[in-house]
C-alpha cells in the first residue's frame, strides 16, 4: 500500500484530508457537504459512543429519541436561538413529488405544499422543550435527564470531513431541574465528563473554560467548553455544555409545582459532542506515516502478520498463533490475525501503520524456531523481539504505555504552545510565527473581541476555569483587566 501522504510540515490541511480518505475513515458523498463514514471510521465512532454513553448513564442520564423535523414556529419562540441558527437551517416546504406532464422527469408537486414549513433539526432544544411541557408537572418529575444520539443538519458552505459538514452525527443532552444551582451543577458536570473522556479515552489534553458572551450557544446564559490544540497550532472546540437558565422553559411554558404547590419555571441545560471528535483524534496524534490511535479507541488494538513461504508454512504459523489470538480476546483485547494470501507482509505493515493500529506482531520461520515474536508499537515505531511466553504481558503493558505516551506527547506540545503576551504587536507576532494558545489580557468588551477577530482571525477560545486573578491591561485598549483569556486561530 503506497501511502504517499503529504507531509504535515508542507501542507497540514492537505495532509489531514488525504489521511482521512486513505486510512478509510470517511469520504465525500454525492450530496455536497455531506460525508460517508466508512466502516473503519465508524468503528472508532462506535467506541467513542460506547465510552460516552457509559459515562452518561453512570451520571443518571437516559437515552431517548426526538423527531428530525421541527415546525418553523417552534424555532421562533426563543429569539436569540433562532437568530443563532437561522442562516444554517434546511427547510422542508413540500411533501410530495410527481412526474412532470411533459415527461422531463420528477418535479415537486405544487399542490403538496406544507401548511407550516419544517426545519431539519440543527439542534433539538425547541422540539424537546415542547415535549417536556407535557412531561413535567411536579417537582417529583425532576430532574429530567435525557440524552439523544442523532444526526443534525447545519448548512455549511465550506466543509471538511469530520470537522465541518452539513450533516453530522452527535449526541445532545437536554435536562430540566428544579433549581438554578442544580442546573449549573449539571452543566459543569457534563463539561467534566467530556474532559474526562477526551483525556482518558482520546488521550487529548483539553482546557476547561467558559465562552465569552459573543461566543456562547444561541439562547444560553453560560457556555462551558473544552478546548484542544491541534498539531498545526490551531484550536478545536471539542465539546460544549450550556446552562440555559429559564429561557427555553419560559418560551415553551414548562412549569412545575414546587413542594409548596406554587408554579415555577424549570431550569435547563443542554450539552453535546459530535463526530468533530474524530477530527480532533486524527489531528492531535497522527504523523506523516498515518494515523496514531489511542488503544482505548482503536478498532484493532493488535494485528498479527505471518511471514511465510507456501501454505504449509502458513498452516504451521497459524497453528502456533491461534492460542495467542484466543488468549488476547479473552482479555478483551481486539486482535486481528491477517493471514490473507493476496497481499505481501510489506503491504500489510504499511496498511496497519497507516490505519494507526497500536501494536503489530510479526512471526516468521525464524521466529518459530526461536520461540519469539517481533513486536512493533505504532506511536514510536520501535521494534523489539519478545519471547512467546512473555508476549501477552508485553502487549498488556504496551497498550497502557502507548495510551499514556501519546497523551504525554500531546500535553507537551500544548505546554510549549501556550504563550503569555503583554502587547498587541507581540500577540500578532506569536500568532503568525508560533501559533497555539495565546494568553492575554482583554478588556471584556465584545467590540475589542470583534476587532481582534477581524484583524487577526483569532478568537477568544475560552476564559479558563483555572485562570488566576491577575491585574493587567488589555493588549488593544489598555483598559484594566482582572484575568487572562486564551486566544487562538481555530477550526
Amino acid at each position: 500500500m503506497g501511502k504517499k501522504l503529504t507531509k504535515r510540515s508542507e501542507d497540514y490541511s492537505k495532509w489531514y484530508n488525504e489521511l482521512v480518505v486513505k486510512a478509510d475513515l470517511a469520504e465525500n458523498s454525492g450530496v455536497r457537504g455531506c460525508m460517508v463514514i466508512k466502516p473503519y471510521g465508524f468503528a472508532i465512532w462506535e467506541k467513542m459512543q460506547a465510552g460516552l454513553d457509559k459515562m452518561f448513564k453512570e451520571t443518571g442520564h437516559e437515552n431517548a429519541y426526538f423527531p428530525l423535523f421541527i415546525p418553523k414556529s417552534y424555532l421562533s419562540k426563543e429569539a436569540s436561538h433562532v437568530e443563532g441558527f437561522a442562516k444554517e437551517c434546511a427547510v422542508v416546504t413540500h411533501y410530495r413529488l410527481k412526474n412532470a406532464e411533459d415527461g422531463s422527469g420528477i418535479i415537486v408537486d405544487p399542490e403538496a405544499k406544507l401548511e407550516e414549513e419544517l426545519i431539519v433539526r440543527p439542534t433539538s432544544e425547541t422540539i424537546i422543550w415542547d415535549t417536556y411541557r407535557k412531561w413535567v408537572q411536579s417537582y417529583r418529575d425532576l430532574p429530567l435527564l435525557i440524552n439523544q444520539w442523532a444526526n443534525v443538519v447545519r448548512w455549511e458552505m465550506r466543509t471538511r470531513l469530520f470537522l465541518r459538514t452539513a450533516e453530522f452525527l452527535w449526541q445532545e443532552g437536554h435536562t430540566a431541574h428544579a433549581t438554578e444551582k442544580e442546573a449549573i451543577a449539571e452543566a459543569e458536570q457534563m463539561m467534566n465528563v467530556y474532559a474526562d473522556f477526551a483525556e482518558n479515552h482520546m488521550a487529548v489534553p483539553v482546557i476547561k473554560g467558559v465562552k465569552t458572551e459573543s461566543e456562547r450557544f444561541a439562547g444560553a446564559v453560560e457556555t462551558y467548553c473544552i478546548e484542544a490544540l491541534m498539531q498545526d497550532g490551531k484550536a478545536l472546540q471539542a465539546g460544549t455544555s450550556h446552562f440555559l437558565g429559564q429561557n427555553f422553559a419560559k418560551a415553551f411554558d414548562v412549569k412545575f409545582a414546587n413542594k409548596e404547590g406554587q408554579k415555577e419555571y424549570v431550569w435547563a441545560t443542554s450539552w453535546g459532542v459530535s463526530t468533530r471528535l474524530m477530527g480532533a483524534l486524527v489531528m492531535t496524534h497522527s504523523d506523516d506515516n498515518g494515523l496514531v490511535l489511542p488503544p482505548k479507541l482503536a478498532p484493532i488494538q493488535v494485528v498479527i502478520v505471518p511471514i511465510y513461504k507456501g501454505l504449509e508454512q502458513l498452516d504451521t504459523i497459524s497453528e502456533k498463533v491461534m492460542p495467542f489470538v484466543k488468549e488476547l480476546r479473552k482479555k478483551g483485547i481486539s486482535v486481528k490475525y491477517d493471514d490473507r494470501d493476496t497481499h505481501k507482509p510489506g503491504f500489510k505493515f504499511n496498511e496497519y501503520e497507516l490505519k494507526g493500529v497500536p501494536i503489530r506482531l510479526a512471526i516468521g520461520k525464524r521466529d518459530m524456531e526461536n520461540g519469539t515474536f517481533e513486536v512493533a508499537r505504532r506511536d514510536t515505531l520501535e521494534k523489539t523481539i519478545v519471547p512467546m511466553d512473555e508476549v501477552i504481558s508485553k502487549i498488556e503493558f504496551l497498550l497502557e504505555d502507548i495510551q499514556k505516551n501519546i497523551y504525554k506527547k500531546a500535553l507537551g506540545y500544548r505546554k510549549e504552545h501556550i504563550t503569555e503576551v503583554e502587547t498587541y504587536d507581540e500577540f500578532k507576532k506569536v500568532l503568525e510565527e508560533k501559533g497555539g494558545f495565546i494568553s492575554a489580557h482583554w478588556d471584556g468588551t465584545p467590540e475589542t473581541e470583534e476587532l481582534i477577530k477581524q484583524e487577526t482571525k483569532a478568537t477568544i477560545r475560552c476564559i479558563p476555569l483555572d485562570s488566576k486573578d491577575e491585574e493587567g491591561k488589555c493588549i488593544v485598549t489598555g483598559k484594566s483587566s482582572s484575568k487572562r483569556v486564551l486566544f487562538a486561530k481555530a477550526y
